[in-house]
């Protein structure tokens, strides 16, 4: 509990925000984030529930506002219809909002949350807050017309009902319908695999004891995959066109943004330090060996050395120039100066080792996890108790009221942390890739793959590098009482949980351990979490929060141009005792702190580079298609105008263009949308001689809705569908 208390607490003593100045949608998504953290530790379900509940709010919002377009209620979504006649005018429209944005989520929270492992206490909370805020928790009526109580009471059903058929198996728990490992069990508390069958494949691990993420111990003694066809669920602004279809096992993976399979390893060869296989995992044993503040290697940590990345690579060679596989961390370049003070950002000198266990376990957020999804809900509210921020949408218009802003912005992060979970887990369940714990203790169970002329040699092993990863020599104190392990091989990292019989006051430290006992920086009932590796979960579901932040306020930076977070010496670190002096995570940007994430997944040994890397270029994508399509819903559709039959179309239906006439010339933007007003794309045709052809030849068949973007306001002047084949 220690890191959510302390987040919190920070957070309203420096800007001192009081739960009387948030709004009611702030203050049932602290509710949501309070119940997340008491829960399951599962990213995919929870950035559902997250999305929803915000679809809630929204929806509450919106059929109050009077210029607002809904999302789910009154609508036609996913082949799913939802009814709303008759909504009842209110006198005191921002009271009639806040009762049934209370109602709605108070609904969905009791439903999603009754299973739980502290559901009585979560629910004695969510009943405080419902009387704090003056409403009955007890009425239970669905008619909207009547009150927006059951405006509230009716979203929260269609949005129960929604979810029984989006695909996610709530109805079974999120229980997986065919997937199981081609691995047995690794056997975490003995040396090795335990017999891995394919170290391209995820192996589940097995243990005394397992505690989720959140702290929940939880039954068994083995690993259940957590949700890897979670590509299945409906998402919210992704596309048909992002999507491939594979079958394995006669089950269908749907994989959006496909990234292809990760490096492969290979029993024949070629091995040593240049097989991409090899590499990404030797970096995340050489980073392990940085997890010990007693080397003495210092850095500065602030924004004036850390951030600022502006080119990602996009290919396997390109991580061996992005990443520093020695002395760790990336080519960030820092920034020269704070923007919002025109001052250059003051040092912050601090041991290497104390930074990288403080970025390992901050980002992992855990143990009262709110996942990472939830995380960066988390950062978001940070970012709204700050007094510089400007409440405007895109940094444009005139400043909204923190309803609407919450509202808004919490449902548009919302959207996107959802089509994350989608997305990332997606591509987790097809390609099924191997963590580094099953790679690294299984290339050193086949050998040393530098030297066919020294012992062990295996071209599937791990190479050798001076200082990190070398033979046992005969005289080692690793040899063993009877030599045995002379040959094997070792490597210099963090020694493990073996060495830490009180986290409050041990530290493991680094030195030569067997590589094929290598253990990631996490806590010895949790080691790696039960789904595969590629991608990385953190670096899709940060990459795509940086991006959405920095869209809605027409801002990369903090407010401030700072970013902090507070961790004190001796007392933030539960792995172990640290940190060793008091560390400030800074980040000047958003996405300076979704970079930080991604390596803070490398530090902990949960991800190589591989998996990093796809993740932040597809948050690159989601981010941004996630604020346009939400903001599809926050004006209604203006009625077409009187001309719309001198709009001609043809040919319809069409393979690849299809010409336009209509009345104008010039430059006019057209909209190519799904019939359910999902944004494909926006095009800038030229009229000439009221004229124009736009091409369509590289979109799946399929119905499309070409629209044109008239008058200042952007209203659509007429739209036309077009059947693609």
């Amino acid at each position: 509990m220690l890191r959510r208390i302390t987040l919190l607490v920070f957070a309203l003593f420096i800007f001192g925000e009081t739960w009387a100045q948030h709004s009611v949608a702030r203050r049932w998504n602290e509710m949501l984030l309070t119940a997340i953290s008491g829960d399951l530790a599962r990213p995919t379900v929870h950035a559902r529930n997250l999305f929803h509940t915000s679809v809630a709010m929204y929806d509450a919002w919106a059929v109050y506002s009077g210029t607002a377009e809904t999302y789910l209620i009154g609508k036609e979504l996913n082949g799913i219809e939802t009814e709303l006649v008759g909504v009842t005018h209110v006198d005191d429209v921002k009271a009639a909002q806040e009762e049934a944005i209370s109602y709605a989520v108070y609904r969905i929270l009791k439903h999603r949350f009754a299973k739980s492992p502290r559901a009585d206490i979560t629910f004695l909370e969510m009943d405080n807050l419902m009387k704090s805020l003056g409403y009955d928790p007890n009425f239970t009526s669905t008619e909207y017309t009547c009150s927006p109580a059951g405006m509230g009471n009716y979203i929260a059903q269609a949005i129960i009902d929604y979810g029984l058929q989006d695909g996610s198996n709530e109805a079974n728990s999120y229980q997986n319908f065919f997937y199981e490992p081609v691995n047995p069990p690794l056997k975490v508390d003995v040396p090795g695999t335990s017999g891995v069958v394919d170290m391209n494949r995820w192996q589940p691990l097995q243990m005394s004891q397992i505690i989720d993420q959140s702290g929940n111990p939880l039954p068994g003694n083995k690993q259940i995959a957590v949700t890897p066809e979670w590509g299945q669920v409906l998402p919210f602004a992704l596309l048909p066109s992002d999507a491939s279809l594979f079958t394995r096992d006669n089950f269908p993976y749907v994989v959006y943004h496909d990234p292809g399979p990760a490096a492969q390893h290979s029993m024949t060869g070629p091995g040593g330090i240049e097989a991409d296989y090899q590499w990404n995992h030797v970096l995340v044993a050489t980073w392990s060996s940085h997890l010990d503040p007693a080397d003495g290697v210092l850095w500065d940590i602030s924004p004036a050395s850390i951030g600022n990345i502006t080119d990602y690579p996009t290919d396997l060679a390109g991580f061996r120039h992005f990443y520093d596989i020695e002395n760790g961390g990336d080519i960030s370049p820092g920034h020269s100066i704070n923007p919002k003070t025109g001052q250059p950002y003051a040092p912050q000198i601090v041991h290497r080792g104390d930074y990288a266990r403080v970025l390992a376990e901050f980002w992992a957020d855990g143990p009262s996890s709110t996942t990472p999804p939830g995380h960066w809900f988390e950062v978001w509210n940070y970012v709204n108790d700050q007094p510089s921020l400007v409440r405007k949408w895109r940094g444009q218009g005139p400043a909204l009221d923190v309803l609407e802003w919450d509202v808004k912005t919490y449902f548009t992060l919302g959207g996107a942390m959802h089509d994350a979970a989608v997305t990332a887990w997606g591509i987790k369940g097809w390609h099924d890739s191997s963590r580094p714990i099953t790679a690294l203790r299984g290339m050193a169970e086949l050998g040393q793959s530098s030297d066919p002329n020294l012992p062990n040699y295996h071209p599937g092993g791990l190479p050798l590098i001076p200082g990190f990863i070398e033979l046992i020599q005969t005289g080692d104190p690793l040899q063993g009482q009877q030599g045995e392990y002379i040959g094997d091989v070792k490597m210099r990292a963090w020694r493990g949980p073996n060495y830490v019989q009180s986290p409050a006051t041990d530290v493991a430290g680094v030195d030569w351990i067997r590589a094929d006992f290598w253990w990631p920086y996490q806590r010895p009932t949790f080691v790696t979490p039960p789904f595969a590796g590629l991608i990385s979960g953190h670096s899709t579901y940060s990459r795509t929060a940086a991006e959405v932040l920095t869209a809605i306020t027409a801002d990369p930076y903090f407010p401030g141009g700072m970013g902090e977070f507070h961790c004190e010496k001796n007392l933030y670190l539960v792995f172990e005792d640290g940190p060793s002096e008091d560390i400030t995570l800074q980040w000047a940007t958003y996405r300076d702190a979704s970079d930080q994430c991604s390596l803070s997944r490398i530090w902990g040994g949960i991800h190589p580079p591989m998996d990093d890397i796809p993740g932040r270029h597809i948050g690159m994508v989601l981010g941004p298609a996630a604020v346009l399509f939400a903001e599809q819903h926050f004006t209604k559709d203006a009625p077409p105008p009187s001309d719309i039959d001198e709009l001609f179309v043809y040919p319809n239906p069409t393979n690849c263009n299809v010409q336009m006439e209509y009345p104008h010339e010039g430059k006019l933007p057209i909209l190519i949308t799904l019939s359910d007003g999902r944004l494909v794309r926006s095009v800038d045709a030229t009229f000439i001689n009221s004229h124009t052809s736009i091409d369509l030849s590289d979109l799946p068949p399929g119905m499309y809705v070409l629209a044109g973007v008239t008058g200042k306001e952007g209203q659509i002047g007429f739209s036309q569908q077009v059947v693609k084949y």
